[in-house]
């Protein structure tokens, strides 16, 4: 275990550890009425679906599964027991995809692991390392805090494997024209050791039963014949028993469209996000940074007040502990509103785009310093990236969604809140229930339906996300005080 200063102690746990509610047995008869249903043959196909030999949805009704008008497309149910291997595919190699595979394989289910990632595995836990100085960014994710007993026992596992680390310097508010006040140390706050991809494709480096392909990009789903057959651009990517959707936004919406899951795709199309531009710089001398507790200066703040940046972290000090020399490589997030305002296509930047957010943030940068205006000094390195699908603003408040007439499900953050804690256990619990399911041969599907009706509520925090536990009602209140006295 680790030691006492890095140990994660218990927390209540939260909804994940009580039972998924499935919906009430009415389901089936209101969304799938048993007189709609058509029966099936069990003869084998001559041919599964390729890009050249397609057919529309009415294949998998002569095989295994049926389908059922609803809504604006097809019902998949599958109606033929579960096998007693079966094999799930992922699509999304994010934190909550990862730890759905990581948990199937402990209730002895294979699966593989489809991402687009071509520097690695981890979506928003993206690190970015520029040879050959080296110069390194944590350029999504920041940091994690905990505050649930089972994802502080995956931490804790992290941490006696070395993946993750304390981050023991100062972070706080910064309001404009410098005025920074520290948080408190408590509660940790955690960080990938070399940053926060390297913890993502460490995580599945000693399971047997996950694969991992990659890059991929999953861009049709066709059930036929009892299976879910995958492909990428008209490229057979395998056929397999279940499916978990593991990503979101206009990529999983337009995969969905046409998937045969109208429930499933509803309640993904019912998800909004925010779009943040993060500015990585590298500067040859240290920033004029305002001091925290005795006087050291910050590693990382929440700024307010600004409307172009909305955090600021010092990524030399954060992740190699370096307190003198250079270079000195910070990332800067801007806020959901500036995102939304300055939002362009984010594999096609303009190059006038790019200057002007740069502009604007290195200005947002300058003012919550209290710098005077171009007194900044020039970064000698500079990138924008634009993250169009950033994080939630609305959540169904539950740990996943499952479809067990599709047999299949979704995990994320935003089913919960905006976290890498939500994304965990989001992980957690859909491979528990996907296990369970299987377990039980699909023969009880009015019992597994879960979360498929859930309405959307809004959805607080940061603009970077949730920090579970970071700021407790008595630290509010004393930050309150203080912004009224300044």
């Amino acid at each position: 275990m680790p030691t006492s200063s890095s140990s994660i102690h218990s927390f209540p746990s939260s909804l994940i550890s009580k039972p998924l509610k499935p919906l009430k047995p009415s389901f089936l008869t209101t969304f799938f009425p048993k007189t709609l249903t058509l029966t099936c043959t069990t003869s084998q196909p001559s041919k599964r679906p390729t890009s050249k030999n397609s057919r529309k949805s009415s294949y998998g009704t002569s095989r295994r599964s049926s389908l059922k008008k609803t809504f604006n497309q097809e019902q998949v149910l599958f109606t033929a027991p579960v096998t007693d291997d079966p094999v799930v595919a992922i699509i999304g190699g994010g934190m909550a995809g990862l730890v759905c595979a990581l948990n199937l394989e402990k209730r002895g289910v294979r699966s593989t692991v489809f991402d687009t990632g071509i520097h690695g595995l981890g979506g928003r836990m993206g690190t970015r390392i520029i040879d050959p100085q080296p110069l390194i960014f944590d350029h999504a994710a920041q940091f994690f805090t905990v505050s649930d007993s089972q994802f502080a026992e995956l931490v804790d596992s992290w941490l006696e494997k070395g993946l993750v680390q304390e981050w023991q310097g100062i972070i706080g508010k910064l309001d404009v024209g410098g005025q920074f006040l520290s948080l408190p140390s408590l509660p940790p706050r955690y960080v990938g050791v070399n940053g926060m991809r390297p913890l993502a494709d460490s995580l599945l480096s000693e399971t047997s039963l996950v694969n991992v392909v990659r890059p991929c990009w999953i861009s049709k789903l066709d059930p036929f014949n009892g299976m879910w057959y995958l492909s990428e651009n008209g490229k057979p990517q395998g056929q397999f028993d279940a499916i978990v959707i593991a990503h979101n936004g206009k990529c999983a919406n337009r995969l969905l469209a046409s998937s045969g899951l109208p429930l499933i795709a509803r309640q993904m199309k019912r998800l909004e996000l925010s779009s943040i531009w993060a500015l990585l710089a590298a500067f040859e001398d240290p920033l004029p940074i305002p001091g925290g507790a005795a006087s050291s200066p910050f590693e990382g703040a929440f700024v307010k007040g600004i409307d172009s940046v909305s955090w600021m972290a010092n990524n030399t000090k954060k992740l190699l502990h370096s307190q003198n020399g250079g270079p000195h490589c910070w990332t800067f997030l801007s806020t959901a509103a500036y995102g939304k305002r300055n939002k362009v296509p984010q594999e096609n930047i303009p190059n006038a785009t790019a200057e002007k957010v740069k502009v604007g943030m290195l200005g947002g940068v300058e003012a919550a310093l209290g710098l005077p205006k171009e007194s900044l000094q020039k970064p000698f390195y500079t990138r924008v990236q634009l993250w169009g699908a950033a994080l939630p603003t609305n959540t169904p408040g539950i740990p996943c969604i499952f479809d067990p007439q599709g047999r299949a499900g979704i995990c994320g953050d935003w089913l919960l809140g905006s976290s890498l804690e939500s994304a965990a256990l989001s992980g957690i619990a859909l491979a528990n229930h996907m296990a369970d399911y299987f377990q039980s041969g699909g023969a009880r599907p009015e019992e597994f339906a879960v979360g498929l009706m859930n309405e959307f509520q809004p959805l607080g925090g940061h603009d970077i996300g949730q920090f579970p536990g970071l700021e407790s009602e008595k630290q509010k209140n004393e930050a309150q005080a203080y912004e009224l006295a300044s």
